[in-house]
């Protein structure tokens, strides 16, 4: 499966960049491309359960497949999360289900910098993002 347009451009870009310093300020500033929730979509209902930090996460259905938007109390979470919009923009929820998140932050340099509760909290995004989408 082909990746989405702004998923090349974020596998192209931190696949540029060699050391983790670089790399981390990269992740911060594709947190700041997040667009915000509001504090009305703030809520109980769209925190994601089993973050150590604040997640919140929306989902819209869309002609061509999925969108999601996120927020999160936490910098380099907030950059975690908007690479992992870029990846899953438009897909169907056959796709979503067949997605290897894991395996898309290895193909980003993460792999190795993801501490087991930052793992955990973006499975648990992810598998909130099945969830929502499997109705």
């Amino acid at each position: 499966m082909s990746l989405p347009i702004a998923a090349q451009a974020a596998l192209d870009e931190l696949s540029a960049i060699a050391s983790w310093e670089q790399r981390a300020r990269a992740l911060m500033q594709w947190g700041e491309r997040l667009a915000p929730l509001s504090e009305a979509e703030k809520t109980e209902a769209n925190r994601v359960q089993g973050c150590e930090s604040q997640v919140w996460l929306v989902a819209e259905r869309k002609a061509d497949g999925w969108a999601f938007r996120a927020s999160s109390d936490a910098r380099l979470l907030r950059g975690l999360l908007a690479l992992l919009l870029v990846r899953v923009e438009g897909l169907s929820a056959q796709q979503l289900d067949a997605l290897d998140a894991a395996q898309w932050f290895q193909a980003l340099g993460l792999g190795r910098q993801l501490s087991p509760s930052r793992s955990n909290g973006l499975n648990a995004v992810v598998q909130r993002m099945k969830t929502l989408v499997s109705g």
